[in-house]
């Protein structure tokens, strides 16, 4: 069940910004029921009777998408939001969004004016910029893009080590790459960004080009060959969400999977 199909929205998916320039003006409203103010609460007896419900959550993302980095952060605040009511279980899947793209890296500003060209990159950009600062953050291009590859193998090897260590992870390379500048195809960037967040033995990992490529080859086809773009959220193995959705949108899809569960 897709839950962006029935509340159609001007959210958008990496592979699309990065494709349709035009679907940059945002010119309809979220379409979605009313939800509640007190949403938190509504379910909490039934949270404190039975017990909490377990969410989980599988990923499909790449580490140079904005619109991952927009997604993951408003999926964070639907979370935190109703931490008191379900367990949640995120579990992060590759997704190359250019797997042709140089190891050695590319200054983001060239890639995307050679790509796009000037003008429709310069729009791009502006746009990004404020959907980062309305998250509070800011929208820095200043360093280089590239084949993210060993990132997507990093994120494999951490899921290894627990998804809370893996989630943190990909916090951290997200903003590492989109607020810091930072190359996330870089091996010391990497190691710090795993270092940081305690996961063990990622030095190895990267001295080994074929550690965890298997994984990432599995997770490509079973998650990623059949969806269009990313961010690609799979709640419960049924409900589907695509690209930088609101909060509002993740929680309605979290009372569905939970009173699924109760039937």
């Amino acid at each position: 069940m897709s839950f962006s199909s029935q509340f159609p929205a001007p959210w958008l998916k990496c592979k699309e910004i990065f494709s349709i320039i035009s679907i940059l003006k945002y010119n309809k409203p979220l379409s979605i029921p009313a939800i509640r103010r007190n949403i938190v609460f509504m379910d909490q007896s039934l949270a404190q009777s039975s017990g909490k419900k377990h969410i989980r959550i599988d990923v499909s993302s790449d580490t140079v998408c904005p619109w991952c980095f927009v997604g993951k952060q408003n999926l964070n605040k639907a979370m935190d939001s109703t931490k008191d009511l379900y367990n949640f279980e995120v579990r992060w899947h590759p997704f190359l969004l250019e797997p042709n793209a140089p190891k050695e890296g590319i200054k983001v500003m060239d890639f995307y004016e050679n790509k796009f060209g000037a003008e429709p990159w310069k729009q791009m950009r502006s746009r990004m910029s404020k959907v980062f600062q309305d998250l509070g953050f800011e929208y820095n291009t200043s360093g280089l893009t590239g084949s993210t590859l060993d990132s997507h193998r990093l994120i494999e090897f951490a899921g290894h080590q627990g998804v809370n260590k893996q989630n943190a992870l990909v916090q951290e390379l997200l903003l590492n790459y989109f607020c810091q500048g930072k190359y996330i195809g870089n091996r010391q960037v990497l190691l710090e960004a795993a270092n940081k967040v305690g996961v063990e033995g990622a030095r190895e990992l990267l001295d080994d080009p074929n550690k965890c490529l298997e994984e990432v080859n599995e997770g490509l086809n079973k998650y990623s060959a059949a969806i269009s773009g990313v961010p690609n959220f799979l709640i419960n193995g049924k409900y589907r969400l695509n690209g930088g959705q609101p909060p509002q949108v993740f929680l309605r899809a979290f009372q569905a999977a939970a009173k699924e569960n109760t039937l």
